[in-house]
């Protein structure tokens, strides 16, 4: 695990500065996937490996004052950026791993996922993790602000079938991973897919 872990902070580690300088058009993409999450005010989320905290002023727009909303990242240099970049104030951030979170079962009643699964290095359990820390019927969005088919071009490869993210792959390890998946998108431009903790 230390090895994994030392992996995707030296990943991050490097790029934490320029991060939000690289997707600079990302924000309307972040806003419109936590639009679709389904938040009320005073709900409590968690932005599980939150990066620089892009999603952080949608989520405490979505849950309001009264609400509650955690940011947490491996990587501290990444929480460094957010916080110099002003989303501290949108919420608590948090030094964690999302495959070992701080948190008491069923305290949360949703998660954000930008970016996340691919770098967990035990998905499934990882994704039984966050199903732990969520209520019966709380709620899960895995986004990426492009579809596979950009990102795999992005990084000068071809589309593959065994990525963790394609719809046969996913839908069936969410499942056993305690979530129903309730809609799967994958378009140009955005990677979409919410989940309700089942009983």
């Amino acid at each position: 695990m230390a090895d994994d872990h030392t992996h995707v902070q030296d990943f991050f580690s490097v790029r934490a500065a320029d991060w939000d300088t690289r997707f600079p058009d990302d924000g309307p993409a972040y806003a419109a996937a936590v639009g679709e999450l389904g938040l009320r005010p005073g709900d409590t989320v968690l932005d599980a490996g939150c990066g620089t905290g892009r999603a952080l002023p949608a989520l405490r727009a979505a849950v309001g004052p009264g609400g509650s909303v955690i940011g947490a990242d491996l990587t501290p240099a990444m929480l460094e950026a957010a916080a110099r970049a002003g989303r501290g104030g949108s919420g608590a951030l948090l030094v964690a791993d999302a495959a070992r979170l701080p948190l008491r079962a069923g305290v949360l009643d949703a998660v954000f996922a930008a970016g996340l699964i691919s770098h967990l290095a035990h998905p499934e359990r990882d994704l039984r993790e966050l199903a732990r820390s969520v209520r019966e019927g709380g709620r899960l969005a895995l986004f990426h602000p492009i579809g596979r088919t950009a990102l795999a071009a992005r990084h000068g490869r071809g589309l593959s079938e065994d990525d963790l993210r394609a719809e046969p792959r996913l839908l069936p390890l969410l499942a056993r991973a305690g979530w129903e998946v309730k809609s799967y998108t994958d378009e140009d431009d955005r990677f979409l897919v919410l989940a309700v903790r089942a009983p």
